[in-house]
Formats: C-alpha cells, structure tokens, sequence
C-alpha cells in the first residue's frame, strides 16, 4: 500500500481513523494528529527469536514499511517485546522521521535507547500519570503479562494506553490479561482494544507469554459496555496466534449483541463519535 492511503484522508472533527499493520500494530489518525501503536513492521522476530522448539515464521509482510511513516507525530510501545518494540522498525522510523516522539514504559527507556533511539525524543510513561499530547490525551494503565511486573523503582514494565481523541476513549490493551480493577478503569470505553490468544503451560515453558483467551475479551467488553470491541494479537504467527472462528464463537455464545471489528491486514475503519 502506499504512503497516501495511510497519510491522506479527509476526516471530520469527531471520526478517528484506525489502520491494522498486523499483531497489535495500529495507526490512528484524528484531526492533524498521527498516533502509531506497538508496531512491528519487519521480520526481526523471525530472524533473532527461533528456537529447535519455537519456528517463528511472518504470515504476511507488513502493510506499510517504516519509511513510509515520516508523518507520524508520536509512536506508542506497551511493553518491550519485539514484536511491540521492534528495533529495526524503531530505528527506521526515527531515521525517517525527525519530529515524532517514542511514549514508551519508564521502565523500558534504557532498552529503547539500546536501539538507537535518542533519549531526547522519548517520553516515559507512569501508570496513572497522564500525558497530553497534541489532540490527544493519554491515561497509561498496567498490563498484566499474565501477571503485573513492576521494576524496582515500582512502576509498571508493561501498559495499555487509555486514549482520549475528542469525545471517542479508546483503550489498547497491549498484552493484558484480565486482573482486579481492570474493568473498572475501562468503564464506558467506547473501543477496546485486546488480545485474543490467550496463554497455556506450555506456551510459557516456551518462554511465550500469554494474554487474555477470546472468552475473557468477550466478557471484559461487556463489564465496560465497550461500544466496539477489536480482537488482536490472533493472526500474524501460527505459534502464538488462535483461529478467529473462536473469538466470533465466543462473542455470538456470550453476548450476541457486541459489534467488533476483525481487521485485514492494512485496512482502514473509520469510528464516528456518538
């Protein structure tokens, strides 16, 4: 796809615009502001992370390469794992792109930094503490990677970006699973945001750490009364992903009246505030 499609499109003042790039890589546009979120745009993952046990192996390229991003005005990482804090895909778009800033976990600035980026062009982020951002305001929330991780200072190595465009609250999950006090952060969120594949024994003696499984997805967006729930994290590795069929299952099973979105690699939706 090219530049123009992600970086051109007429929008009012009260719809944002949200593009897949594949994992829980997104790109919001609202108004002149350009958010990325946890993207993973190269194949870094399948060329450092195989193991004898674990093949990773990319089922689609990216939509969009880094250097096409130049517009981007601030990329958001929920955690470190690669394939939400991908070097070569940071490196690139801080080569191609002076003026965007990198909002990343406080506890992750050092390993951000490792890769290239410049500490000036970083903004740590602090459970709790909100950041306002151009037309954008953020609340960071903990992630629980199966459980919540504090380093020794006590703030929180993983976190979902409560994100406020207007009168639209979108909520990304980043890898999360459910945990007291969650859903009440959430309430009347109007997208949510989630990871859908969920966690076993052998996945974690795998070193793979695992999130909500599709049913917890399904109950956490009718605990908030979630205007729109989007499922991610199923689709891009065979070995860490989960047949979507499941998610639909679930959600028609649990509570046939949610409307969801499942993204196409590279597609556009475009979300009209109430």
């Amino acid at each position: 796809m090219n530049r123009e499609y992600f970086s051109e499109i007429r929008l009012t003042d009260d719809q944002i615009a949200l593009y897949y790039l594949g994992q829980e890589g997104f790109l919001i546009r609202y108004r002149s502001t350009s958010v990325l979120i946890d993207p993973y745009l190269s194949y870094y993952v399948d060329q450092n992370c195989c193991t004898e046990q674990v093949k990773w192996v990319r089922r689609y390229e990216a939509p969009v390469l880094p250097d096409q991003l130049d517009f981007v005005d601030y990329v958001f990482c929920t955690h470190d794992h690669f394939d939400h804090a991908d070097p070569d895909t940071l490196r690139a778009i801080a080569g191609h792109n002076m003026k965007v800033k990198f909002i990343v976990p406080e506890p992750a600035r050092d390993t951000i930094q490792s890769y290239g980026i410049d500490s000036k062009r970083m903004i740590g982020a602090v459970a709790g503490q909100e950041l306002c951002l151009g037309e954008c305001r953020i609340c960071p929330v903990p992630a629980a990677h199966e459980i919540l991780h504090r380093d020794k200072n006590g703030n929180y190595k993983e976190l979902g970006y409560k994100m406020f465009f207007g009168s639209t609250a979108l909520f990304h999950a980043g890898d999360c699973c459910v945990y007291d006090g969650l859903a009440g952060c959430l309430e009347n969120i109007d997208i949510l945001m989630v990871p859908v594949n969920g966690r076993s024994y052998y996945k974690l003696h795998q070193d793979i750490v695992g999130n909500m499984n599709a049913e917890e997805a399904v109950l956490l967006a009718r605990k908030t009364h979630a205007r729109l729930l989007i499922p991610m994290h199923f689709d891009l590795y065979d070995v860490n992903g989960v047949n979507p069929a499941y998610f639909v299952d679930c959600l028609y099973r649990i509570n046939p009246k949610q409307a969801f979105h499942m993204f196409s690699p590279g597609e556009r939706y475009v979300f009209q505030a109430e």
